[in-house]
């Protein structure tokens, strides 16, 4: 595959959504359409994926390299039958060594973790993606402490990925404070959320830059992402295609009964 791939910021929903579906009565059907959407906009299938996910850290960035990564289930409170899902997609250990040839060419320390699987901000959006899990997915770590600019670095140093076939996914949420996923998060979520599209889509490329570096000075931020986890993937997603326009490729106002909630694409699609 010799075409840029774009890059994307999803919003990944909630716990082990795709085996609940019937349970929760659609409510994550609007977030399921764009996923597979993306997947189709793409057209031919990636080389491989590879997934930034706002439930994996550690103190130095590390890549997943199991040839064949097990589950995480990173999730509690669901049903037994949750824990025993599983998506059976190889690992990539020549992707894993390709990632951090770049960091460490870019300067930026690397660890590689054999035993890693895969998190739900992973299999969750990808089994909507690519049901078969025909597709190799290496996940990356974040680095402790969510430093923006670091993240930013992150991407611009797996930029050369997306010219070899590799899509780069940062899985997140828009908004994530499960303390108030009430109707109180119905205003705070909609004001951070509008900051968003006017950075992300509506900025010139370097204004977007600029105003992710100062995304706690965005209205509700603190209250919208009370810990940045599951924001602080979409500064990779940027990074890496730092000159390129932003787009909203999911919107909906009622996410979990309140919550506005967004997903991006950076760069055009072919």
């Amino acid at each position: 595959m010799s075409t840029k791939l774009p890059t994307y910021f999803v919003s990944h929903g909630g716990g082990p959504w795709p085996w609940m579906k019937q349970a929760w009565g659609g409510a994550m059907d609007e977030l399921e359409r764009s996923l597979q959407a993306i997947a189709r906009e793409i057209g031919a299938k990636p080389k491989a994926v590879l997934v930034i996910s706002g439930h994996w850290e550690e103190r130095e960035f590390t890549v997943q390299a199991s040839p064949r990564p097990p589950m995480v289930y990173d999730y509690s409170g669901f049903p037994a039958h949750t824990y025993q899902v599983q998506y059976p997609a190889p690992g990539s250990p020549e992707l894993a060594t390709r990632v951090q040839d770049l960091l460490v060419a870019a300067g930026i320390p690397v660890a590689r973790d054999e035993r890693r699987g895969y998190d739900h901000g992973t299999f969750t959006p990808l089994v909507a993606m690519y049901p078969d899990a025909d597709v190799p997915v290496v996940q990356l770590s974040l680095k402790l402490g969510y430093d923006p600019e670091a993240h930013l670095a992150l991407g611009r140093a797996l930029a050369p990925l997306r010219e070899e076939g590799v899509l780069i996914i940062g899985s997140g949420l828009s908004y994530h404070n499960l303390r108030r996923m009430g109707p109180e998060a119905k205003e705070v979520s909609a004001q951070f959320d509008g900051w968003l599209q006017q950075a992300l889509v509506a900025a010139t490329p370097g204004e977007r830059v600029a105003r992710l570096l100062r995304w706690e000075d965005a209205p509700a931020a603190r209250l919208a992402h009370p810990e940045e986890d599951h924001l602080i993937p979409l500064m990779v997603a940027v990074g890496a295609a730092e000159a390129e326009p932003g787009a909203c490729v999911y919107h909906e106002g009622t996410f979990f009964g309140n919550v506005t909630a967004s997903s991006f694409r950076f760069g055009a699609v072919a």
